[in-house]
């Protein structure tokens, strides 16, 4: 029997769940920011260095958000989020695989439009991602996949004309996804 590949690539669709929360000592304390939660679809590649152990890489393309303060509308963000983890599975040739994965996902934050230009995030955010998930095998090469994963993704809300800090986004989201994998 051929040893299997090492690649294994997984399509799911992932609904985003965000914290919402907003850190700051200026008189905005009682303020809550808000982006808003959706659905997306998400890629990732996966290859395992043995059978228990993988890297996972995470993609999709940029996600634009509503974002609110105290429920009114103030505008839209963009963000994309590559996320990379280190898996071990526990039973990977078992027909029921969990795992559990931990990582690091760096967020580029783009397209801000917020209180018609007057307000602006911080485009870099870096954080930890941790992950835990179970592959259901068709067969050698085709599975099923639910997903959950909480992510850090944290940006400073500034005014434009002076840089003034007004706080910390936690954008901070659980996804839940669940999706199909290809084994090479």
């Amino acid at each position: 029997m051929a040893q299997q590949s090492p690649w294994l690539v997984r399509a799911r669709v992932v609904n985003i769940d965000t914290a919402n929360k907003f850190d700051t000592s200026s008189a905005l304390a009682t303020d809550s920011v808000d982006v808003s939660n959706k659905t997306i679809p998400e890629v990732d590649i996966s290859y395992f260095f043995t059978p228990n152990l993988a890297a996972e890489l995470i993609l999709t393309y940029p996600q634009k958000h509503d974002v609110s303060l105290n429920g009114i509308d103030i505008g839209t963000l963009k963000h994309l989020p590559p996320t990379l983890l280190l898996q071990y599975h526990f039973m990977p040739e078992a027909q029921f695989s969990p795992y559990v994965g931990a990582g690091l996902n760096y967020t580029r934050v783009s397209q801000v439009d917020l209180l018609e230009g007057a307000a602006t995030l911080e485009k870099n955010s870096y954080g930890l991602a941790l992950q835990a998930g179970v592959d259901f095998k068709l067969d050698k090469n085709w599975s099923l996949n639910l997903d959950v994963k909480k992510v850090q993704i944290r940006s400073d809300l500034s005014l434009t004309g002076n840089g003034t800090k007004l706080g910390t986004v936690k954008i901070d989201p659980w996804l839940v996804g669940v999706g199909v994998g290809y084994r090479f």
